[in-house]
């Protein structure tokens, strides 16, 4: 019996129309509590998922599991949000965030797949085609296009260019990769776990990284060396 309506399922049609009228009741309620859904027939989501008030869900998005997302956030269109934590004010377009936390002032997407209990902090910046797993993205940390963070922990204020790749699985293990604050990743740069970046310092673009890098130092090349190096 919902909402007045008594029947039986004895078909996949009969399977259809319940759900229907169960996403409307879900949807109604959450929009009675202040929350925007753009266009019912184009949005899903699951029971006693938490949203808070003034956030938008643009259509063609899936909210599934024990999702959360707080205030004023704006989620999709074309995102699938599932068993994931969204703080409040963030925006997440056309990406899947799988089994995760994100705080609150971030961006991710278009394109992008965070997953496998991943984190990032408040005003990390996700742009096009970034996939992050299992990895930890510090405050104002932005990777803007085309990159893989697996296994890493980032620190705050990191800029990680185009192309870079933490290359974390060496045919038998992943391993980790640890970049310092205020580190800056140059364009297409391939760091080989395990491999530690150390605070403020910055690769060159197209660098292959095989070791540990100081703080405060400069590599470039293939692999990379020293160019300047704190002493």
């Amino acid at each position: 019996n919902i909402e007045g309506v008594t029947f039986g399922i004895d078909s996949k049609i009969d399977l259809e129309i319940g759900n229907s009228i169960l996403r409307d009741k879900i949807l109604d309620q959450l929009m009675m509590q202040g929350v925007t859904i753009e266009d019912r027939n184009a949005t899903y989501i699951d029971c006693d998922i938490k949203i808070g008030k003034n956030s938008v869900i643009m259509p063609n998005t899936h909210i599934l599991g024990n999702s959360e997302i707080g205030e004023s956030s704006i989620i999709g269109p074309n995102s699938i949000i599932c068993s994931s934590k969204i703080g409040d004010d963030c925006h997440i377009i056309s990406s899947t965030l799988n089994d995760s936390v994100v705080c609150n002032s971030v961006t991710v997407g278009p394109f992008s797949n965070v997953r496998n209990n991943s984190y990032l902090d408040d005003d990390v910046h996700l742009g096009t085609s970034a996939e992050v797993n299992r990895s930890r993205l510090g405050k104002g940390t932005k990777s803007s296009h085309f990159s893989y963070i697996g296994d890493a922990l980032v620190g705050d204020n990191v800029n990680i260019g185009a192309g870079t790749v933490t290359c974390n699985y060496d045919g038998k293990n992943k391993n980790k990769t640890i970049i310092g604050d205020d580190a800056f990743i140059g364009s297409d740069t391939m760091l080989i776990a395990p491999v530690k970046i150390g605070s403020k310092s910055s690769t060159g673009a197209g660098s292959v990284v095989t070791h540990d890098i100081d703080d405060e130092s400069q590599v470039a090349g293939v692999p990379a060396k020293y160019i300047t190096r704190r002493t």
